[in-house]
C-alpha cells in the first residue's frame, strides 16, 4: 500500500493499492494486445466525442479536483483551480487537433521515373505510450501526457508521482466513464523506482513521455528498446533580466509570480534576476516589500498565495542551500525560515556566489536570487552561463535592449515583459541542453506520437 498525505501538514489522506512485477506485466501485454487488433481502434470521430465528453465530465468536477490538487500536491487552492481550469481547455485543444491532425500530399510527376504516380501521407499512432509523471502539476500534466495518447488513438500506461496519484487516479476514471475502453488507458501505481524504470525500457513500448529529474530521464533514454521514441521534461534555473528602462511599477508582480508560484516547484519557475544596478536598489526593496507580504499558509484556504514544498526533505535541501549561499558572501534580504515540516518563508538572496548551488542548479523551491549587473551582454552571458536552458525572460520598454536580449539568451522561449514560468498548453514547450528533450504542449506531443505513413499509387497509362 501507498500512503497519500497531505504535502502541507503531512495528514494521511488515504492509502492506496500499488501495483506490482506481476501487474505490470499484465498492463503491459493488455496495451500491446489492443495495439495490434486494428479492428478495433476507435475512429478519429469516436475520440473527438469521447474527449469533448471527457471536457464536460471534469468540468462539473472542477471543485472537487481543485481541493485534491491542493491537498496532494500543496499547491494553493486559487492556483490549482487554475490548473483544472487549465486541464479542461487542453481537453479541447486536442480534441479540436483532430480536425488538422492528418498527412498531406507528396508530389510526384518531378522526374520522369516519378510520372503516373499519385502518393500521399496518413498519420498513424506510434504505439503503446508510456508514461511517468510528476508531482507538481499532478492533474494538467497527466493530462498532456495521456489526452495526446487518446488524441491519437495509442494505448497508454501512466505512472503518477508516488506523492501525489489521487488526481491521476481520479482523472483515469473519469476518462473510461466518458468511453475509452479501460484497457486503453491504464494506471501504474507504485514508488519502486526499478519497476518505473521496467515499464519505460520495455520493448513493447513505442514511446516514452517522461517529466522529472534530469539524472533519470537521461538515464531511461540511453536504456530504452531499439526504435522506442521519447519526449523528456526536466528543469532549469530559469533567468529573468530587468533593463533600467524598465516600468518598476509594473514589474515586480510578474517577478515575484514567476519566482514563487507553486513555492517555486516549477521547472521554468524564476530563480536568477539580474538587474541593472541603476536600479537595483529601487528593485529590491520593492521585491522585498511584495515578498514578505506573500500569504504562505494552508494551500487549501482559498487566500493562500505560497504553500508547502512537496516533502520534508526537500526543505531540508532548500534550507541547506540558502544556508550555504549566506556563508558563501549572499545576504538574505528577506525569507528563509522554516514555517512547518515542509514550508518555508519565500526567500530573496542578493549577490550569492556564481559558484552556489543557488545559482548553478535548481532549487525548486521558494527563493529568488538576485545580481547586479552593468552590461546587457554582460547579463545575458551570465544566464547563458549554465548546462540547462528551458524558458527565460527580459523586461525592458527599450525596444532595442528587449530584442537584442530575446535574439540571445540561451532558451526555448523569451517572454518579454511576462515572467518566465508563462505558459499556454497549446504553446511549444521544450528544454534545451540537458533541460530536457522533444516539444511538449498538446499539439505538438500528438504529433510526436503519431507517425507518418506514406502510400503511392501507380497509376498506370490507360
Amino acid at each position: 500500500m501507498l500512503d497519500v498525505v497531505q504535502a502541507f501538514d503531512r495528514q494521511l489522506i488515504k492509502p492506496i493499492p500499488t501495483d506490482d512485477a506481476t501487474a505490470l506485466e499484465r498492463k503491459l501485454s493488455t496495451a500491446a494486445r489492443v495495439f495490434k487488433d486494428r479492428d478495433n481502434w476507435l475512429k478519429p470521430h469516436q475520440r473527438m466525442a469521447i474527449l469533448r465528453k471527457l471536457a464536460s465530465l471534469l468540468d462539473a468536477k472542477r471543485d472537487q479536483f481543485a481541493l485534491m490538487i491542493a491537498r496532494e500536491g500543496g499547491k494553493p487552492l486559487p492556483d490549482a483551480i487554475v490548473e483544472t481550469n487549465r486541464a479542461i481547455d487542453g481537453i479541447h485543444n486536442a480534441a479540436d487537433e483532430l480536425r488538422n491532425f492528418g498527412g498531406k500530399e507528396i508530389p510526384m510527376g518531378l522526374s520522369a521515373a516519378a510520372e503516373n504516380r499519385w502518393a500521399f501521407t496518413t498519420k498513424e499512432p506510434i504505439g503503446v505510450v508510456a508514461a511517468i509523471s510528476a508531482f507538481n502539476h499532478p492533474l494538467n500534466l497527466i493530462v498532456h501526457q495521456v489526452v495526446p495518447a487518446i488524441a491519437t488513438g495509442c494505448p497508454v500506461i501512466i505512472k503518477p508521482a508516488s506523492t501525489t496519484p489521487l488526481s491521476c487516479l481520479a482523472f483515469v476514471e473519469l476518462v473510461h466513464e466518458a468511453g475509452v475502453p479501460e484497457e486503453w488507458v491504464q494506471t501504474f501505481i507504485t514508488d519502486d523506482n526499478d519497476l518505473a524504470q521496467a515499464l519505460a525500457t520495455d520493448e513493447r513500448i513505442a514511446f516514452l513521455s517522461f517529466i522529472g529529474s534530469a539524472k533519470v530521464g537521461w538515464s531511461l533514454r540511453s536504456k530504452l528498446a531499439p526504435g522506442a521514441r521519447l519526449a523528456l521534461e526536466h528543469g532549469g534555473s530559469a533567468p529573468a533580466i530587468v533593463d533600467r528602462s524598465a516600468l518598476l511599477d509594473k514589474v515586480i508582480e510578474p517577478i515575484v509570480k514567476g519566482a514563487y508560484y507553486h513555492a517555486g516547484q516549477v521547472c521554468v519557475s524564476t530563480q536568477r534576476l539580474y538587474v541593472h544596478n541603476d536600479i537595483l536598489s529601487d528593485v529590491t526593496e520593492r521585491l522585498v516589500a511584495r515578498v514578505e507580504a506573500l500569504r504562505v499558509a494552508d494551500p487549501t484556504l482559498k487566500d493562500t498565495e505560497v504553500g508547502p514544498l512537496i516533502l520534508p526533505r526537500e526543505a531540508d535541501r532548500v534550507s541547506e542551500w540558502i544556508k550555504e549561499a549566506v556563508d558563501g558572501g549572499a545576504k538574505l534580504a528577506t525569507g528563509g525560515e522554516r514555517l512547518s515540516e515542509t514550508t518555508l518563508n519565500p526567500a530573496v538572496l542578493i549577490n550569492p556566489s556564481e559558484t552556489a548551488r543557488i545559482s548553478t542548479l535548481e532549487v525548486f523551491g521558494p527563493v529568488l536570487a538576485v545580481y547586479g549587473y552593468d552590461q546587457l551582454d554582460e547579463a545575458i552571458a551570465r544566464a547563458n552561463a549554465l548546462s540547462t536552458a528551458f524558458q527565460a525572460s527580459v523586461f525592458a520598454q527599450d525596444i532595442d535592449v528587449a530584442l537584442r536580449a530575446a535574439e540571445r539568451l540561451d532558451a526555448s522561449a523569451v517572454m518579454v515583459n511576462d515572467p518566465t514560468a508563462f505558459r499556454t498548453d497549446w504553446m511549444p514547450f521544450a528544454g534545451r541542453k540537458q533541460s530536457g528533450f522533444g516539444v511538449g504542449g498538446i499539439p505538438y506531443t500528438m504529433h510526436d506520437m503519431a507517425e507518418d505513413k506514406m502510400i503511392l499509387l501507380n497509376r498506370r497509362p490507360l
